[in-house]
């Protein structure tokens, strides 16, 4: 087993790029002022740019963005004038989608538009497994076999230069609408409209895929009417909620105008504006058993949308079919939306119990022997892997070890086949400093077909490709970051002091919703914090700690991290990395910190630091210090060896000294402290009670040795000899 890499790499907690320290002064107290916020909020907001009261308040009440000319987005005025004609002559059009939910909800966006002026219309999503991402020559054939004379790709088609010409050869018209990262020469369709192109004049290229949608639409209103604003307005009032959740399910930055439609697209949802988005939000609050619903309502905001509502979606197109979750927004039936929402519901429960199958099989590789020290880009391969999850699995991957990872499946891929021709299909995410799509444009000889952004990309290669593959990428990735660049680390905006992170804190951070890529959710900093209690959640899955802030006492979940994986004991003192967030339960309404990170605190770690180089100094034979106490007495012995017999009958013989002080004050209510701790351990062990095995710095295998009689504390020389000393500096201290 490679040692090395048999946990994760511990993370550096930085400050957020772009972020300045936390401010102070007068800038801090005009904000708190001239907002009625705590200087705590204020803080942060100056942190973030916002250094006036006229500035702030125009960005929390998103007064400073505005929608985009769609105009300027290039072929934008081509795209109109064909589908226009299109519709015009009735022409039968077809929508080729991606099955995301980015792709889904583009694609159900623009049909319902489309039916909404009459058209001809139908979609068509690839099968992820059957036919890969984008578009195929064999979808294509099948376009022109049923007649189509327009097609119009929705998040997907700026690379498919090759199909693209393949549509026109037979014949039909092709408008792209994408947002994907363009190679240097775009396809010959008759429109492509994408604000990536080297050659756009838009003013922002973070839309999504729904988002070129909507701007289309757009254009396509404005041109029809003599009052474009009256236009744009019904376009929103009509498809933002659509538009707001493919954006946030996509991971597209939230500035700019991506704010402004969000935040009125989550007002929508809030409103139930849409059956679909109601059913699926309803469904998804039914108990995993079958039970009745959770009583509490959601908070609609851009972090339910993006961990409730988008994987549900998107499990259609992962291990199902796309076409479910396009037929939920479709439906104008509430008894049909309430069914397929509750489909694809448990589809996702379906996809969770994969995806977790598949991530123990990925660790496991991993931990078999991957050396992250000479390829930070981890690659992995299997025949078994649903090629629908494992990029879900990719992100749990690039998540715990902070580096870019690719895992591919050859499931249904015919594995086996001679010289290695069978064809895998991967998914990467990567981390800041390594843009995956130009690794993979660097890799593109070896690769049948890719595609994506800077953070996340697919592709297809073949199975004799992939050890080469796997060389260059990682050789291209040691050029690409800088020395310490692939080292993991966590972001946070500023630190707080104990009693500042209370309910009217966690009440003034929804003013900065929504949240997402370029106005993320924010992050803190807690130091040296008292630990009250480490509590199991779900069957130890997770853990609540119990914590002291400023006297008050705040609970804390850290999610898919065991009690006994934390890292931190009950009667410690901890630093953490942590949002927070409003708990409301029995009609109380709490602070609540969700734990990114915890380590034992640095003060607290430099104590122990002094406390076991003193225990090394007495060890050595010198004298106890007046009051120091570092002798144990009976009672001190007699409840660490109480504690060694009562774990080693629940068959826990290997303990640190830090765990066994935690079981020790819980179980007198102080316990002996680490000096008599320590001490106590080697007297038990000279009078042949127990048998150390020191297996890592301070953890040791304790093996009871059988008694057959009492045992007279007075033979150990370590406790005389402690006794003496003690003894001796306190008469020393009674002459002074």
């Amino acid at each position: 087993m490679n040692d090395k890499i048999h946990k994760p790499k511990t993370r550096r907690w930085t400050l957020r790029e772009g972020a300045a320290k936390r401010p102070d002064g007068d800038a801090v107290s005009a904000l708190s002022d001239g907002l009625r916020v705590s200087r705590a909020f204020a803080s942060l907001l100056c942190s973030r740019g916002y250094t006036d009261v006229k500035k702030a308040n125009a960005f929390l009440r998103a007064e400073e963005e505005i929608l985009h000319d769609p105009f300027l987005l290039p072929d934008m005025d081509r795209a109109v004038d064909t589908v226009e004609r299109a519709l015009k002559e009735e022409k039968k059009i077809r929508i080729y989608g991606d099955y995301d939910v980015d792709g889904v909800t583009s694609v159900s966006t623009l049909y319902l538009y489309l039916k909404s002026r009459g058209a001809d219309v139908s979609y068509f999503i690839p099968d992820r497994i059957r036919d890969g991402y984008g578009m195929s020559a064999s979808a294509v054939e099948e376009m022109a076999r049923d007649g189509v004379s327009l097609v119009i790709t929705v998040d997907t088609g700026v690379t498919a230069n090759g199909e693209i010409a393949a549509a026109k050869a037979l014949g039909l018209s092709v408008v792209v609408t994408d947002h994907h990262e363009c190679r240097e020469e775009l396809p010959e369709a008759d429109a492509v409209v994408n604000p990536r192109r080297r050659d756009s004049r838009y003013p922002f290229d973070g839309l999504a895929g729904v988002g070129v949608v909507f701007k289309l639409i757009c254009a396509m209103e404005m041109k029809r009417t003599d009052d474009p604003l009256s236009a744009v307005r019904r376009v929103c009032s009509d498809y933002a909620d659509l538009v707001a959740l493919g954006t946030i399910a996509d991971v597209m930055p939230i500035v700019d105008e991506n704010r402004l439609i969000v935040k009125y697209g989550l007002s929508r949802i809030r409103k139930g504006s849409r059956e679909a988005i109601s059913a699926i939000i309803a469904a998804s609050r039914k108990r995993p058993d079958g039970g009745s619903s959770y009583q509490k309502p959601p908070r609609i905001t851009s972090s339910f949308i993006g961990f409730t509502v988008a994987p549900r979606i998107n499990a259609a197109g992962r291990i199902a079919s796309a076409a479910r979750a396009v037929e939920l927004f479709l439906t104008d039936s509430p008894v049909r939306a309430k069914e397929l929402a509750e489909e694809l519901c448990e589809i996702n429960r379906l996809r969770q119990a994969e995806e977790n199958r598949i991530a123990a099989e990925a660790m496991a590789k991993i931990e078999e022997g991957y050396d992250t020290e000479k390829e930070p880009v981890i690659v992995l391969e299997d025949d078994g892997w649903h090629h629908g999850v494992v990029g879900i699995v990719s992100s749990r991957i690039t998540e715990r070890f902070g580096l870019p990872s690719i895992l591919i499946s050859y499931e249904g891929a015919g594995a086996g086949e001679p010289d290695g021709e069978d064809v895998g299909k991967g998914s990467g995410r990567s981390v800041r400093g390594l843009n995956l799509v130009e690794a993979l444009a660097a890799c593109s000889d070896l690769l049948e077909k890719y595609g994506g952004h800077e953070l996340a990309a697919g592709l297809t290669l073949k199975r004799k490709n992939v050890p080469a593959f796997r060389r260059r990428i990682n050789e291209y990735a040691a050029g690409a970051f800088s020395a310490g660049a692939a080292e993991p680390s966590l972001e946070y905006d500023m630190e707080l002091a104990p009693g500042e992170a209370d309910l009217a804190f966690a009440e003034e951070l929804q003013l900065l919703e929504p949240c997402g890529i370029g106005n993320p959710a924010p992050s803190f900093v807690l130091r040296d914090i008292p630990v009250l209690e480490v509590l199991p959640v779900s069957a130890g899955k997770h853990t609540k700690l119990i914590l002291d802030c400023g006297g008050t006492q705040v609970a804390a979940i850290f999610f898919s991290r065991s009690p006994a994986s934390v890292g931190v004991f009950a009667g410690e003192r901890a630093d953490l990395l942590f949002s927070v967030e409003i708990n409301e339960y029995g009609g109380a309404r709490s602070a609540q910190f969700f734990v990114k990170d915890l380590r034992r605190s640095e003060a607290a770690a430099l104590l122990r630091a002094k406390e076991k180089a003193r225990f090394e100094e007495l060890l050595s034979g010198a004298e106890v210090g007046e009051n120091e106490n570092a002798a144990p007495d009976r009672a001190d012995i007699a409840a660490v060896y109480t504690l060694l017999r009562r774990e080693a009958r629940v068959g826990n013989d290997e303990m640190s000294c830090r765990a066994m002080l935690a079981l020790l004050a819980e179980q007198d209510g102080g316990g002996p402290g680490y000096l008599k701790l320590r001490f106590s351990l080697l007297i038990l062990e000279e009078l042949g009670l127990i048998r150390l095995e020191e297996r890592e710095e301070e953890t040791y295998r304790v093996t009871l040795e059988p008694v057959t009689e009492k045992t007279a504390l007075e033979r150990s020389a370590l406790l005389r000899r402690l006794r003496a000393s003690q003894k001796r500096e306190n008469d020393h201290g009674k002459d002074r």
